[in-house]
Parts: structure tokens; sequence; C-alpha cells
């Protein structure tokens, strides 16, 4: 029999474990991007879809042509610029609610809950005492972490913050129902659900962790700078965790409007 001259070697047509290793690393980072990426957009998308509903609803309303020109705009008060301001914020966290629900729907269909961990299929992963006491004493640390770190980076947002007078005691109810309920629904919907889960799909759990974590904090960068970021870095690891430790959203949800009303309530306390 003759030797077969075009085949190659076992060690020769098989990829070296440099190789393998650079591969790994170039599909990690394409994952990467990706889940990245996504999140963003869900954010843009649902920021695009509040300013413009804001911008011809409440012109329509107040009997304005929602494209004059900024230099033929009549002016609508104070008053009305604080109204349209909360309800962008307001309207952009119902959006993305019902983005992330849609996208759930349309990649895993009738099982979405489970795919954002709001299904009662799996246990807690947690003895309700001691997720009570994490609820309990966590705004404590979020606290200090939040007004200590304010301090050190010279921001505003940790003390001597006041509410504006321009809000209503109905504006002050919807801000804070904004605050500490839809916000951190919708949040907590995509970076603990949607982005967990698919994170999840190639990252350990310690890695999916930090990553939502970063996407999280990074995506509060304000006029503060790093300052709202490095502010939310703790809270952020710890609402991970409790994705991780409990297989549920809910508990996610629950302490990180916890931590926003007791934050608001230390920095408003007269």
């Amino acid at each position: 029999m003759k030797p077969d001259h075009g085949a190659l070697p076992v060690d020769a047509a098989a990829p070296s474990e440099p190789g393998r290793r650079w591969v790994a690393a170039g599909r990690l980072a394409l994952n990467l991007v990706v889940l990245v990426g996504m999140l963003l957009l869900y954010l843009a998308v649902a920021s695009l879809m509040s300013l413009a509903a804001v911008r011809v609803g409440a012109d329509l309303l107040a009997g304005i042509d929602p494209f004059l020109d900024a230099v033929r705009r009549p002016y609508v008060g104070a008053t009305e610029l604080v109204w349209r301001e909360l309800a962008v914020d307001v309207l952009r966290q119902v959006f993305l609610a019902g983005l992330v629900v849609t996208g759930a729907l349309g990649r895993d269909g009738s099982a979405w809950r489970r795919r954002l961990a709001l299904d009662r299929e799996r246990p807690n992963g947690m003895r309700p005492r001691t997720l009570l006491l994490i609820l309990l004493l966590w705004p404590i640390v979020h606290i200090a972490w939040v007004t200590g770190t304010a301090e050190a980076f010279g921001a505003a947002f940790g003390s001597g913050v006041r509410l504006s007078p321009m809000l209503s005691p109905a504006a002050v109810a919807v801000w804070l129902s904004y605050v500490v309920v839809l916000a951190p629904a919708a949040e907590e919907m995509l970076m603990r659900g949607e982005g967990f889960a698919a994170a999840r799909r190639f990252l350990p759990p310690a890695a999916t962790i930090l990553v939502t974590a970063l996407v999280f904090a990074l995506a509060h960068v304000s006029a503060w700078g790093l300052a709202r970021p490095v502010s939310l870095a703790p809270l952020a690891l710890m609402l991970g965790w409790l994705r991780w430790r409990t297989g549920r959203l809910w508990p996610c949800i629950a302490l990180h409007g916890w931590s926003n009303l007791a934050l608001i309530a230390y920095v408003l306390w007269p």
C-alpha cells in the first residue's frame, strides 16, 4: 500500500494549544462586545422612545407644532419643563421594561419568565431570614459608601440635595414611584434579568456578576464623571450576587428600590 502523501499528521492538522487559546479568547471577546452592545442598545432605544413621546405628545397637548425649530418655539414655563423631564424619566423605564419583555418573548417564547428569573418553578436559593437581614442592613452600607465617595469626588449627590420647588405634591409622588419602583424594576429586568441570562451562556457566575455590575455602573455616568459609577459599584455587585444566589429577580428589585428609598430619605432629611 502506498503512503498517502496528502494526509497530514494528526499533530499538524490539529490546532496548537496557543492557537486554541487565542480562538477561545477571541470568541469570549466577541461575546462580551455583543452583550454590552445589546444592553446599551436597550437603554438607548428606550431613551429615544421616551424623548420622542414626550416631545411630540406634550407639544400636541400644549397646541405647539412639535417640528418647530428652536428659535420659533414658545417658552412653556419652568413647571412644564420639570413635568416633561419627569415624564421622560418615567417613560424611559416603562419602555425599557417593555423592550426587555418583548426581547425575552422573542428569544424564549412562553419561557420568558424563566429567562428573566421571574418564574416560581425553581426554589429560592436563600433562606428568607438571611434575605430579610440583607434587605435590612444593606442600605446602611449603601448610604455610607455613596456619601463617602461623593465627598471624595467632590460631588453634590451625597449631601445638600433638595427637591426642586417646581415639583408639586403630585410630581413628588410620581418621582418617588419612579425612583423606588419603576427604575429598579426596569433596570433589574435588563441587567440582572436579560443581561445575566445572556452572560451565563458563556461566562461563569463570578464573571457574570462582575460584567453586569460594570455595565450597570457605567450606564450611570453623568455630569459628575465617574463619581456615580464608583458610588454604585458595590450595590451592582450585591445585586448580581443576589441574582445568582437566589435564582430570582424579585430580591434584586426589592434591594435596589429599598436602597434608593433609604438614600433619598437620608439625603433629604432636614
